[in-house]
């Protein structure tokens, strides 16, 4: 719909033009400002020639203005050129060039806005007589430009906001119409808005920032963490007249971050054994402190659980809960995934990247499998718990650490100092609250516990109204030594839930564990590799077995539910034999 006034303004007055292009340039759609400037021959399916309306240097920043859009993702904002319209009338304007993505990570085209400078498209709302408003394309209250996935909104000298458009309405929860005018720290509420504000560094320096990591606060009181750029907006003279800021939130926290009440809570860790209890005793004060918690455990004991539940638990709990397992990642990728880099830093790095001490901030950062880091990480590590600040890889500039660490291991940690293989210092320093968990063979009394709740569980998944196993499946589960603990006994329980059609698990529904626990200890040239400390607890297992039974094997293999061959094989496996 145009108004009155813009149909009877001349071309070059007309306000101003948006043009939505693809990445080969071809118009995708315009509105009637552009229709009107750039004539009735530029339509949807054609193809955008900037050379038709612009001239001299213009035409060259324009050019390079667009192919950063494409090429880069960068938003060029304030460029001046001259400008042909429809009719030949030449006229100076303002243009800006942004991308817009077809999904995250993926730029689909460019947003292109020109104006006439003499037309302004802002008008006096909250502002006082003395502010200046910045002169600048109004990129936002088209449908054309609110498809950019990134939050804009600018503010002036005052720290007033002067637009905002609709993706900044959706992260952030505000309506247009009440944000306009008012502070940008009323509206943000970041962790940065009193101290170290990329906007205000811009501001006072004009150096342009990129990728900062910040928190800010929903509408709804919703932490959320968003990645933001800004750049200062200069009038025809080259006086600062404003600045502009685009955020969009942080990908990696969708998959890494657990905010809110919705995460495990004590209740929900199964278990009512003496070393269960001892562990519960400890939980409330653990979560309600600041130290750094150093959980080991066997394989499948649910360490990650209970980091879980002490962040969820914890005056943290608001922000994110962001897990790193320093053995799944290559050893080239580690310093990057923590710390994250800067654009260029390695081959690769074609953006910049937030690390995981980042992502973070506020929150609590899981450190799994900490035993198998490597010594150069070990110090950088070190570096970071101890000074409170680290740097990106390839940057220089340094950044708060705040985030509650907590790390695990399955490793004997004790044996690795001893070793040389973990450095004492960042040992002590990770150990301030250690909290050791118990495997299942351990837990007596736990078992009908555990069962009940993997059938709750189950029944869910699986649509079944399984009640509950016969005794004979109990007698198997408790002579078992389980040398996956947890884990192992919930893959069991869903693989009799695959096959039981009844409501009752019976024994022939359940898989063979004497043959998987076989299997996985005795695989190709298992009697070659040295044990694994995951391997310890079954080693006890055995050992305390066989002295029960006076050195008998026989009567040992009944012990563990085992027969008398497997129970050799794991034996040669294990280096006991």
């Amino acid at each position: 719909m145009i108004d009155s006034a813009e149909k009877n303004a001349p071309p070059s007055l007309a306000g101003d033009g948006v043009l939505l292009l693809d990445s080969a340039l071809m118009i995708m759609g315009l509105n009637m400002t552009a229709r009107h400037l750039l004539g009735g021959g530029v339509e949807p399916g054609q193809h955008f020639r900037p050379e038709r309306f612009f001239r001299g240097e213009g035409l060259d920043e324009v050019v390079g203005a667009i192919g950063a859009a494409l090429g880069r993702g960068e938003s060029r904002l304030g460029l001046r050129a001259a400008m042909t319209d429809a009719t030949g009338h030449t006229f100076s304007a303002d243009c800006a060039a942004s991308p817009f993505f077809e999904r995250p990570g993926r730029i689909g085209g460019v947003i292109f806005n020109f104006r006439d400078v003499d037309f302004a498209p802002l008008r006096e709302g909250r502002f006082e007589p003395s502010e200046r408003l910045p002169e600048m394309p109004r990129m936002a209250y088209s449908a054309l430009v609110d498809n950019l996935a990134e939050g804009i909104f600018t503010i002036n000298t005052r720290w007033r906001i002067t637009s905002f458009n609709q993706a900044a309405e959706r992260l952030t929860g505000y309506r247009r119409q009440e944000v306009l005018g008012r502070h940008c720290w009323d509206i943000f509420r970041s962790d940065l808005c009193e101290a170290g504000c990329p906007l205000r560094t811009t501001l006072d320096s004009g150096v342009t920032r990129m990728d900062q990591d910040v928190r800010m606060l929903h509408k709804e009181g919703k932490r959320l963490g968003i990645l933001v750029n800004t750049s200062v907006i200069k009038d025809a003279g080259g006086t600062v007249v404003g600045a502009v800021e685009t955020f969009r939130p942080l990908l990696e926290q969708e998959q890494a971050q657990d905010v809110g009440d919705n995460g495990p809570h004590f209740t929900d860790i199964i278990g009512q054994s003496q070393p269960m209890r001892r562990l519960f005793e400890m939980l409330p004060d653990v979560a309600a402190s600041e130290a750094s918690v150093l959980i080991q455990g066997e394989s499948g004991t649910g360490k990650e659980l209970f980091a879980r539940a002490i962040h969820h638990n914890s005056p943290r709990r608001q922000g994110p809960f962001v897990a790193v397992n320093c053995s799944a990642l290559a050893e080239t990728l580690l310093e990057s995934e923590m710390f994250g880099h800067e654009k260029a830093a390695f081959t690769g790095a074609v953006r910049s990247r937030v690390g995981r001490f980042e992502l973070a901030r506020g929150g609590t950062l899981f450190l799994d499998e900490i035993g198998e880091l490597k010594p150069e990480l070990q110090v950088k590590l070190l570096r970071v718990l101890e000074q409170k600040v680290f740097e990106r890889v390839g940057g220089t500039r340094l950044i708060t650490m705040d985030a509650r660490i907590i790390s695990a291991t399955n490793r004997d940690l004790g044996q690795a100092l001893k070793d040389g293989r973990f450095r004492e210092d960042l040992f002590y320093r990770l150990r301030t609250v250690p909290m050791t968990l118990p495997p299942l063979r351990r837990r007596q009394g736990d078992m009908p516990l555990l069962v009940r709740g993997f059938i709750e569980k189950l029944n869910v998944k699986y649509n079944k109204q399984v009640r509950s196993v016969d005794p004979k499946v109990m007698k198997v589960f408790n002579n078992y030594a389980w040398p996956g603990n947890v884990r192992e006994l919930e893959r069991v329980m869903e693989h009799a839930f695959v096959f039981v059609r009844g409501p009752v698990i019976f024994p022939h529904n359940l898989p063979a564990l004497d043959e998987f626990a076989h299997e996985r200890l005795s695989g190709p040239a298992a009697a070659d590799r040295p044990p694994r400390p995951g391997q310890d607890g079954e080693r006890e297992a055995i050992a305390e077995a066989l002295r029960k039974a006076g050195g008998r094997r026989g009567e040992a293999a009944a012990l563990l539910g085992l027969s008398r061959t497997s129970l050799w094989r794991r034996m040669k496996a294990l280096g006991l034999a």
